[in-house]
């Protein structure tokens, strides 16, 4: 147990797990990925309740908290049931709240629709509830400034990236997608330059040549912008700008709905900057009349 006064503010104690993650063991570092991307849960739930969500046994958060410095497990979710008096609702909060406004829970397939709807209208309300607009802002002058978007996103997280190239390459810049096929991924990146910004989407378990080559441009000074799913993901250190959309499981999968909505976002605002039009920006359609 550690001897020092450990932190009494959520925000001290969310800077803590991130200077020590990285030399965390693999458990510690589940505990502080369901930490920092559940707060409202660890405010309420029990420690077994949120052993079982996580898939870690009890005993092993209680020994986290000590090794932050608190006396137990109780110790360390005062501070986020301190936190939870001022913060919006978390997302089963939200969850529970749709359930009952859509009617409550469906049979069969239209329980399928109905709970795949619901959990993703919740990851929607948390992602704007959550959202910094200064970020917004600075990752649309980003690519507005760029002379190329360099995009890379592998396996679940390829419908994003692929959307971007799109509408990206319909309001005219210049963008390339750094695609796995062919190998060639790694070698196209290296000609990207600090003129041009290299967009990331990826999430857990990080595809290992997606970190590679974000950690590569990143060291050559080029700017980028990563769509991931917590702030303690291998992206934290070398975005420019990070935006951390926490992830949820779901029945099958986890949903990009949150993340989809975000990169769309994004594009709006380039396009609103591109036409010099706040009110109205457009996206060109290649099916258009």
């Amino acid at each position: 147990m550690a001897s020092y006064r450990p932190p009494e503010s959520y925000e001290d104690l969310i800077k803590l797990i991130h200077d020590r993650y990285e030399d965390m063991s693999k458990s510690y570092q589940r505990i502080a990925l369901y930490l920092t991307q559940n707060p409202n849960d660890v405010a309420v739930l029990s420690v077994n309740a949120i052993g079982q969500k996580c898939g870690i046994h009890a005993s092993s958060f209680v020994r986290y908290a000590q090794s932050l410095g608190y006396k137990g497990f109780k110790e360390l979710q005062a501070v986020f049931q301190r936190r939870l008096s001022t913060a919006a609702p978390g997302f089963d909060a939200r969850v529970r709240a749709l359930e009952a406004e859509l009617g409550g829970v469906r049979e069969g397939e239209m329980g399928f629709l109905a709970d795949l709807v619901t959990r993703d209208v919740a990851s929607l309300q948390d992602l704007l509830a959550n959202m910094d607009a200064g970020q917004l802002a600075e990752a649309a002058a980003l690519m507005e400034a760029a002379d190329t978007i360099y995009l890379i996103g592998q396996l679940r997280s390829a419908p994003v990236v692929e959307l971007l190239r799109y509408v990206l390459t319909m309001l005219g810049k210049r963008t390339v997608l750094l695609d796995a096929s062919g190998g060639l991924a790694t070698h196209m990146a290296k000609v990207a330059r600090p003129t041009d910004m290299l967009f990331v989407v990826s999430f857990r378990f990080y595809a290992t040549e997606v970190v590679n080559v974000a950690e590569e441009t990143a060291g050559r000074g080029v700017p980028i912008v990563a769509i991931t799913d917590s702030t303690l993901s291998p992206y934290a250190k070398m975005a420019k700008i990070l935006f951390a959309v926490p992830e949820h499981e779901y029945t099958f999968s986890r949903s990009l709905a949150a993340p989809m909505c975000l990169a769309q976002a994004l594009c709006v605002a380039l396009a609103s900057r591109l036409q010099k039009n706040s009110s109205d920006p457009r996206i060109p359609v290649v099916t258009g009349p």
